[in-house]
C-alpha cells in the first residue's frame, strides 16, 4: 500500500467514477482500476461497487475511506509543517544561553529577532557556560550563547562579540573614586563571587594567573548562585566583584556601583556561540546567529 493508492481511492470515492478519479489524479483509467485492484487484493476486502450508477463504497469501503482520508490529510500536513520550516514562517526555536548572555544579550536581541521574524517562538534556557553546552550535547537546545569554550568533542565554537570584565564597589568603598590601584592589593580585599562554571570566573581567573595573583588567593566573603545577587551584595557593602561591565551598566548609570581600576590588568573574553559540529541548523536557529553575530560584532 503506497500513498498514491491512496489518493486515488479517495478520488474515486469522492467523484463516485472511475474516469472522473482518473482525471483528478492525472492517470489513465486502467490505471486507477490496478490501484484500486492492488487495495482490495492486499486487505481482502472489496472496496468499490462496480454499478450502472457509477463506483459506489461497500461497508468495507465506507470504513477504509476513513482512514485513508486522514492519511492523506496527515501527509498534507507534513509538507506544510515543512515549507513553513524552510521558510522561516513558523518555528519553534530552542537556545541555551549562560549567565551574561542569557540575562542581557539575548533579551535585548529579542525585539529585533521576532521584528524580522514574528513567526518563530523562542525557549531560552539559562545555566553556566557548562550546563548550556551539556544541553546541547544532550539536544535539549539547538543553539547555545556562552561566555566560556570548552575542548569538547562534537562542538563548535564561534566567538562573536567581546564583553569587558571590570572590578566594581559600592561607591562609598575606599577604593572607588580614586586612582588605578596596584594587582597586590587585590588579596587584601573581599570579594563576592559566582559559583564554579561561570565563564566571567574562568575569565578572572585566568587573568589574575597572568598577572602572577593566583585565583585562590582571594579572601571570598561568599559565593553566589547568580550575577543578580552577587550585584546586589556588592551594592549592600559586603564586598567588591569582578563582574561584566554589560551586567552592571544601569547600576553604573544609576551611580549605584562604582569601577575600581586595576593597574595592567585588563580583563575582557569572546561570547561564543555554541553548536553541535557536523549537524546542520535549522533555518530558524540560523537566523538567531545571523542575527546575534550582526549585533554584536
Amino acid at each position: 500500500m503506497n500513498l498514491k493508492q491512496l489518493e486515488v481511492f479517495l478520488a474515486v470515492a469522492d467523484s463516485g467514477s472511475f474516469s472522473r478519479g482518473a482525471e483528478a489524479t492525472f492517470i489513465t483509467q486502467s490505471t486507477v482500476s490496478q490501484h484500486i485492484a492492488a487495495l482490495e487484493s492486499e486487505l481482502g476486502v472489496k472496496l468499490l461497487d462496480r454499478t450502472s450508477r457509477g463506483a459506489l463504497l461497500t461497508e468495507g469501503g465506507k470504513l477504509f475511506l476513513e482512514q485513508a482520508r486522514r492519511v492523506v490529510s496527515e501527509t498534507r500536513e507534513i509538507e506544510r509543517t515543512m515549507r513553513r520550516f524552510r521558510g522561516v514562517e513558523e518555528a519553534a526555536l530552542r537556545v541555551g544561553g549562560s549567565t551574561i548572555p542569557g540575562d542581557y544579550l539575548i533579551p535585548e536581541s529579542l525585539p529585533h529577532f521576532f521584528g524580522r521574524y514574528p513567526g518563530i517562538s523562542l525557549t531560552l534556557l539559562q545555566g553556566d557556560s557548562r550546563e548550556t553546552v551539556d544541553r546541547l550535547i544532550r539536544e535539549e537546545v539547538e543553539i547555545g550563547v556562552v561566555g566560556s569554550r570548552f575542548e569538547e568533542e562534537g562542538i563548535t565554537f564561534t566567538p562573536f562579540g567581546r564583553d569587558e570584565i571590570r572590578l566594581v564597589a559600592r561607591p562609598d568603598h575606599p577604593l572607588a573614586g580614586g586612582g588605578a590601584i596596584a594587582p597586590a592589593e587585590l588579596p587584601r580585599q573581599e570579594f563576592i563571587v559566582r559559583e564554579a562554571g561561570s565563564g566571567t570566573g574562568r575569565a578572572v581567573a585566568g587573568a589574575l594567573e597572568a598577572a602572577g595573583i593566583p585565583a585562590g588567593s582571594l579572601r571570598v566573603r561568599a559565593c553566589l548562585g547568580s550575577t543578580e545577587a552577587v550585584k546586589r551584595a556588592v551594592a549592600g557593602g559586603l564586598g567588591v566583584a569582578f563582574l561584566s561591565e554589560i551586567s552592571v551598566r544601569g547600576e553604573l548609570a544609576r551611580g549605584e556601583l562604582a569601577v575600581i581600576a586595576v593597574r595592567k590588568l585588563n580583563i575582557s573574553r569572546p561570547f561564543y556561540l555554541a553548536e553541535r559540529a557536523g549537524r546542520e541548523l535549522s533555518p530558524a536557529a540560523r537566523a538567531f546567529a545571523e542575527l546575534m553575530q550582526e549585533r554584536y560584532r
